[in-house]
């Protein structure tokens, strides 16, 4: 039973119902700082280009390969509340900025540890708090300050943002290959709002099929339907398309009520069947008129429409997907149009070529050489399913922080330079602050030390030469750029090396890694509730 308090004679007052679980104080926050740091310590390994991969296995069997952060949290099944938050953070630092999944967790489990130091020593967490929210605002300002313009005509620049977001993944030298299909994809997609360029990579389609390698993987200027012609006596191969997008059925509609007719002679039943013939005529025709020679539709088309079409030469799909007539209608310039009596010639899409191809075992229809398209395709190769996946998480990485430097035009070195020129800023601003604070701050700047010393662990470097070395070459002028080169062991100029990530990501895995830890740190008591169960009802779980 769960006791809150007790009366002046000692006895017990129950207040929370039985089987409620409760601890407070120490015990509470010691028991959420270990949670999240065991989730820290299981990433920690995936971290930079020498880190090691995770084999999760579902309840089903599936396996996955990977060392992605976000990929690895979504698919192991998290218990302890604390623990869950960190599952959070990683999906807001994914949907955010695509990129900088591990770094966010590293943090937020080093920030926590070092709390756990403080706390020891009987500071009091708010007073962390402060100090850590201090902390994060000095780092914001840093990196705004250390932060360099790119060109976004400089694709190079960008290919090499890519090859850093990709660096980790085991997609071997292909990553140069699936760099530059990365910086063409989101180019392509990038569009004017107001003052500011907005790249939405949900408008890059990813199709992924087995067969071939990696380095087969292409870039097609339009869209890809994972779908067949639906008849085989139309053209599998059209050049210079005019495309109608249809969000209509090319069937005759069935009653929505139950209906009876009463047919009492041949000729009634043959006037019935002509007048349905008629309507799926008349809906061709108005294919036909508007000029259309494909025509892509959400929903179904009737074996005698599929004929007529076959007939008249256009190319026909059908249960196209909402999302991929979306993409159709970025690509190719048409509207989706809900109503056939309102298709007009100005309503269709264009296309250079609209082609069926087998690929593996499936038949695809590739809608391609599109003018100017504001949505494109990434079709991934490779010769295992496993190999294909961890390959689109990289491409999702590649593409997000390409993105991203669009969007906020900044970038800084990589190889934990940005973390280590943090800390020594950190450092120096603590003696200005000044009180337990300082404490805290100087904690924040160890935290971020984390980065640069985990690539050295993970690589089989001596940390302790590292951190030595790396202290030693931000204390010069302009030695923000010097980070870990995990390949030769040394301290280098990262940007001379083409090791560049966005500021954005590196802003986002900041703030979310001060926020986790400021909130659980905020925490002193964990109250957990039994759930409810009416008598003689079953419980979810029994359901």
């Amino acid at each position: 039973m769960a006791y809150l308090t007790t009366t002046e004679t000692g006895q017990p007052v129950l207040i929370l119902k039985e089987g409620t679980g409760r601890s407070r104080g120490k015990e509470a926050q010691r028991n959420n700082i270990m949670a999240v740091r065991i989730i820290a310590e299981a990433i920690k390994t995936t971290l930079g280009p020498r880190g090691m991969d995770k084999m999760l296995i579902s309840g089903m069997g599936d396996i996955m390969i990977t060392n992605d952060g976000a990929a690895i949290l979504k698919e192991i099944d998290v218990e302890h509340p604390a623990a869950k938050m960190m599952v959070d953070v990683a999906k807001t630092q994914d949907e955010m900025v695509g990129d900088g999944t591990t770094t966010a967790m590293i943090l937020a489990g080093e920030l926590l540890g070092k709390a756990q130091e403080l706390l020891d020593q009987k500071i009091h967490p708010t007073m962390i708090v402060s100090g850590y929210r201090k902390a994060f605002q000095k780092a914001e300002e840093v990196l705004q300050k250390i932060g360099t313009p790119v060109d976004l005509d400089d694709r190079e620049t960008l290919r090499k943002v890519a090859v850093t977001a990709m660096a980790s993944k085991v997609v071997g030298e292909a990553r140069q290959h699936l760099a530059k299909i990365a910086v063409d994809a989101v180019k392509q997609i990038v569009e004017q709002r107001g003052e500011k360029n907005s790249a939405d990579i949900d408008s890059i389609q990813i199709i992924k099929k087995a067969g071939k390698s990696l380095a087969d993987t292409e870039l097609i200027q339009g869209i890809i339907l994972d779908k067949e012609v639906v008849h085989p006596g139309m053209p599998k191969r059209i050049e210079k398309a005019k495309i109608a997008l249809i969000n209509t059925a090319l069937e005759v509609k069935k009653t929505e009520i139950s209906a009876e007719i009463r047919i009492h002679e041949p000729t009634q039943m043959k006037a019935f069947l002509d007048q349905e013939n008629h309507m799926l005529k008349d809906m061709v025709e108005k294919v036909k008129k508007a000029g259309a020679n494909v025509l892509v539709c959400q929903k179904g088309i009737d074996d005698l429409a599929q004929h007529l079409l076959a007939k008249d030469g256009i190319m026909a799909a059908r249960r196209a997907k909402e999302s991929d007539m979306e993409k159709l209608a970025k690509a190719t310039g048409g509207r989706i149009i809900n109503n056939l009596d309102d298709l007009k010639a100005k309503d269709l899409g264009e296309a250079g070529l609209v082609e069926e191809r087998k690929i593996g075992n499936d038949k695809m229809v590739f809608i391609e050489k599109c003018k100017d398209p504001k949505s494109v395709s990434v079709l991934i190769r490779a010769g295992l399913e496993k190999m294909i996946d961890e390959a689109e998480r990289a491409i999702h990485d590649a593409l997000s922080v390409v993105a991203d430097v669009i969007e906020n035009n900044q970038v800084v070195a990589g190889g934990g330079a940005v973390e280590a020129e943090i800390a020594k800023e950190l450092r120096d601003y603590a003696t200005k602050v000044g009180g337990r604070e300082q404490l805290a701050i100087e904690a924040f700047a160890d935290s971020a030390e984390a980065i640069p010393k985990t690539l050295a662990e993970n690589a089989g470097l001596n940390t302790i030469d590292i951190l030595v070395a790396l202290r030693s070459a931000h204390q010069k002028e302009k030695g923000y750029t010097m980070g870990v080169d995990v390949f030769s062991g040394d301290v280098t100029n990262m940007l001379e090396k083409g090791v560049i990530e966005p500021v954005w990501v590196k802003q986002q895995a900041l703030k979310s890694a001060t926020e986790v830890a400021s909130m659980i740190l905020r925490i002193d008591d964990v109250i957990a509730a039994t759930k409810p169960k009416a008598e003689g009802m079953p419980s979810r779980e029994e359901e």
